[in-house]
């Protein structure tokens, strides 16, 4: 077991050491372990082997600034020159938040930043401060998922969270326009593992449980939509929604034709004192939430939980008693800890 400040110590020294200004590795370490404790662990640590490579071949870039496209007081385009995404994202919320306290609401569009991790944990830094945060994130230099009756990928999973501020802790939504995700895919994969149900396509179109479809076969198969073969068409519609807020609004996308590992994002927070207080926004959501915890399970072992209930539970756990990493993800952190000169925490600190 590791302390979360340890761990992200270790984090913050790898990517210092690999060439990125300390501020940066500050934000995507904190962040990067905040998700692991909320138990998000594809897009916790596990992700930092994954950038400090791209660094080591130029994708990711480790220095640099933002260039503000148009900032106006409600709504604003950033191009971030792929830089880190979880450093891009903490920037665009501490600017959103001020104007979205004036306002009521405030958007922001975001062109070519690098990968921006857990959506529900960046979320949660809006929903701190009593806002609701909207994030919807495509990436368009990569295609995953075929658009609805179509064979050939086309779009990625294009997540989207909503998060907002409860009494005790937030409420988090953090899904995709896919049934499965490409992280799920290639874990699967690496295993030798096939999912229980058929949530891919192969090239054909037919369903399938087997991940080699994605990562080796060609021509390649791809994620079904979420509602599968009967409903997809409701995936397809959440699919063109997120690339329309992220890519259209920003004004880059696959009609650019990006290569490198990136994504774009759409930015929305919300105020509820602008609208009929903070006070009755909680009152009126928590309601709904006991409504729902309350409600009679289908099995009385597995009561109705809120999104965002276990995110919670684990984050307090973490806390209080310290985080084990898996042996495949250590194993990766420590070869580049080699490779870099940077010491390992020991267990317990």
């Amino acid at each position: 077991m590791h302390k979360l400040a340890a761990l992200a110590a270790f984090a913050r020294a790898l990517f210092v050491a690999a060439g990125m200004d300390a501020d940066k590795a500050d934000s995507v370490a904190r962040l990067l372990v905040r998700t692991d404790a909320m138990g998000r662990r594809t897009h916790g640590l596990a992700m930092a082997p994954l950038y400090l490579a791209d660094m080591a071949k130029g994708g990711l870039q480790g220095r640099g600034e933002i260039r503000i496209v148009k900032q106006g007081e409600v709504a604003a385009v950033w191009d971030a020159n792929y830089l880190p995404g979880l450093w891009v994202m903490e920037r665009a919320i501490e600017d959103a938040l001020p104007r979205a306290r004036r306002f009521g609401i405030a958007s922001t569009a975001i062109r070519r930043t690098h990968h921006i991790g857990c959506l529900a944990t960046l979320a949660q830094l809006a929903t701190d401060q009593g806002c609701i945060a909207q994030i919807h994130n495509s990436e368009p230099a990569a295609q995953r998922v075929a658009p609805y009756g179509g064979t050939q990928p086309l779009m990625t999973p294009n997540p989207f969270a909503i998060g907002y501020p409860g009494a005790d802790h937030p409420v988090l939504v953090d899904i995709c326009a896919s049934i499965t995700t490409t992280s799920m895919t290639r874990q699967k994969f690496a295993a030798g593992e096939h999912f229980e149900h058929p949530w891919l396509l192969d090239a054909q179109g037919r369903p399938t449980t087997d991940p080699a479809v994605l990562e080796h076969t060609d021509p390649r198969g791809s994620l079904q939509l979420l509602g599968g073969q009967e409903y997809g068409h409701k995936g397809f519609g959440l699919s063109l929604w997120v690339e329309a807020l992220s890519q259209g609004l920003s004004g880059h996308g696959r009609r650019d034709a990006p290569k490198r590992w990136g994504g774009n994002v759409f930015l929305q927070l919300i105020d509820p004192e602008q609208f009929a207080g903070r006070e009755a926004f909680v009152e009126q959501t928590d309601f709904l939430a006991e409504r729902c915890r309350e409600n009679r399970p289908i099995d009385p072992a597995q009561p109705v939980r809120m999104p965002g209930d276990q995110a919670a539970a684990r984050l307090a756990h973490a806390q209080r008693e310290g985080l084990a990493i898996d042996a495949p993800t250590w194993q990766a952190l420590g070869d580049w800890a080699h490779r870099l000169g940077v010491a390992l925490p020991t267990a317990n600190t």
